[in-house]
């Protein structure tokens, strides 16, 4: 469930398919994210799960995401 809503994120903000946002998939090079691409997709996960997100370090793949979501919500 975590995923399905980050990945809806991702593929709104920069136009991309769902089969191109997986969990493996590499935010800023498979996806040609910006920083204020990624910086968009983070205030956006922000607001749809209530939690900040400190820093974007080490976030790297949706994976990374959904993790750090998971564990915000523990």
């Amino acid at each position: 469930m975590t995923f399905e809503k980050i990945q809806k994120i991702i593929v709104e903000e920069l136009g991309k398919t769902p089969e191109e946002v997986q969990l493996d998939t590499n935010i800023q090079e498979e996806l040609d994210a910006d920083s204020l691409d990624l910086f968009q997709i983070i205030n956006e996960i922000e607001d749809e799960f209530d939690i900040e997100i400190e820093s974007e370090e080490g976030i790297t793949t949706v994976k990374d995401l959904v993790e750090y979501v998971e564990k915000q919500q523990a």
